[in-house]
């Protein structure tokens, strides 16, 4: 399989979820900016929307959309336990995270990355982004991942999204709870891994 990603983006999620799953990949850089990969092929022709990540087969078959790309993962090695079996009702649970940080959380981001976004919009944004991530930390009280204690791919993904709070202005050095449970998805060697490859960290 091949991972298209770009360093820090929600394709870190996937990329966190492959190591986790012991399977083997390999990373392309798509650069979300130019929209290029190393070798100058143009994106465009890969992923027709130019964003990341995309996950290609070994059969070439593409995959987009990273909460359904770490399902696919995570059901090629069940196993491993990264997210429930289909058909149960805590596979609709877990779905039910991934579409929460999908559309509340990760793009509750978006205005904050995009150029041009007015001052105004932005200030709605970070409030609505404090209010749900107030309500995810009341979530994680008692627990040690979303759900429970066993860590999931709707962990990996809110891990990659909360990463950038920082880097946006969002304040969540309140969020006892978020915070524990990031330290402890940060302290897992596949997360370690996977920030290390994407020059993350050291």
């Amino acid at each position: 399989m091949k991972l298209y990603y770009s360093p820090g983006a929600c394709s870190l999620s996937p990329h966190i979820v492959l190591r986790e799953a012991g399977l083997s990949f390999d990373l392309e850089l798509a650069s979300t900016k130019t929209h290029k990969l190393a070798d100058g092929t143009d994106y465009y022709g890969i992923s027709p929307l130019g964003y990341v990540p995309t996950l290609e087969l070994d059969d070439g078959t593409r995959l987009r959309e990273g909460p359904v790309i770490v399902q696919y993962i995570a059901d090629q090695v069940p196993q491993r336990n990264l997210v429930p079996a289909n058909g149960t009702f805590a596979r609709y649970r877990a779905q039910e995270w991934l579409s929460f940080i999908s559309t509340e959380v990760h793009m509750g981001f978006r205005p904050l990355f995009i150029a041009g976004t007015p001052d105004a919009f932005k200030a709605i944004a970070k409030e609505r982004l404090d209010v749900r991530l107030k309500w995810v930390d009341a979530q994680l009280a008692g627990k040690n991942y979303l759900m429970g204690e066993n860590f999931t791919v709707a962990d990996a993904y809110l891990f990659v999204v909360t990463n950038w709070a920082a880097v946006t202005g969002i304040d969540i050095s309140a969020l006892a709870n978020l915070n524990a449970f990031r330290a402890r998805v940060a302290a897992r060697p596949a997360v370690q891994e996977a920030m290390k490859a994407e020059g993350l960290s050291k």
